[in-house]
């Protein structure tokens, strides 16, 4: 069997989710994705600006995965904000990983740790958007069987008319748990027990990054996309930031920074501006 660590650049001065509804719908993409085409899950993970896949499947199969997942977000994308062609070139990095040299252990880690790297959750199981709470979890959240929704409900909920497993489980903030389709108990003997998956956690080089920091935890993207929102009316009662004078704007990026401890890659991709000037006004602020 192959396994292939699948990984988006990173969007620089955009965001791939802009709201919880936006990540709701990329996670039941997920699980479409992975019945449709047959292609065991393993882990992942849902960052603002990128995405990360575990798959045990050829490469040929990793490629064929992440562009059909694309074409569902961003067809659901371009639906919702009229902004198309949002991932069809966006590069990917695929890599081959093994179990016998422990690789694969290490690629499943560093995948679950991202959301910890990000100051985001202290801990992968606190963050929602992944396989974070899939393995090794004795806590049995409140589902609901896919087979009670009606067809009407499930392409409402899905974005689909793609038929899925009436044992698939809905979590209470409305998209199929990982733990229908992620192959948890491969997963789960892979790494023998909850101690020595936790030192492959503690030992990537994502928990290293999260010790180098130090930080308190950062504010989510989402969060500072709301708040530019709201600064730009409260402060200059401005409806969005195009419409503010280059001082004002600077005036904003330094509010942001201020109030939320942005850095300049962050402010960049929720405001959609370059990263070197976000960076020159920070640069003359600071």
């Amino acid at each position: 069997m192959k396994f292939h660590l699948v990984t988006t650049d990173h969007l620089s001065d955009n965001v791939l989710f802009r709201d919880d509804a936006d990540f709701r719908a990329a996670m039941n993409f997920i699980a479409i994705t992975s019945f449709v085409l047959n292609v065991p899950v393993l882990s992942f993970i849902l960052m603002s600006n990128h995405v990360h896949f575990v798959l045990a499947c050829s490469y040929d199969q990793s490629v064929a995965f992440i562009n059909h997942f694309k074409m569902l977000y961003s067809f659901y994308y371009r639906k919702k904000y009229g902004i198309g062609e949002f991932l069809r070139k966006h590069p990917v990095d695929i890599r081959e990983l093994s179990i016998k040299d422990e690789s694969l252990q290490r690629g499943i880690a560093y995948v679950q740790m991202n959301c910890v790297a990000a100051n985001i959750t202290p801990h992968p199981s606190l963050y929602p958007w992944g396989t974070g709470a899939t393995f090794f979890n004795l806590t049995k959240p409140y589902t609901t069987y896919l087979s009670s929704y009606s067809e009407r409900q499930k392409r409402a909920l899905f974005h689909s008319h793609v038929r899925l497993p009436d044992e698939y489980v809905i979590g209470n903030e409305g998209f199929i748990l990982p733990q229908s389709y992620v192959a948890v108990t491969f997963v789960e003997k892979l790494y023998q027990n909850p101690k020595r998956y936790t030192w492959f956690l503690n030992s990537s080089s994502k928990s290293k990054l999260h010790l180098e920091k130090n930080a308190a935890p950062s504010f989510r993207d989402q969060v500072l996309i709301n708040a530019v929102q709201d600064l730009s009316m409260s402060l200059f009662r401005a409806q969005n930031i195009k419409s503010l004078s280059a001082d004002n704007l600077a005036e904003l990026i330094r509010q942001i920074q201020r109030r939320f401890s942005a850095d300049a890659n962050q402010i960049s991709r929720v405001t959609n501006l370059p990263y070197d000037k976000v960076a020159l006004m920070l640069e003359g602020f600071n």
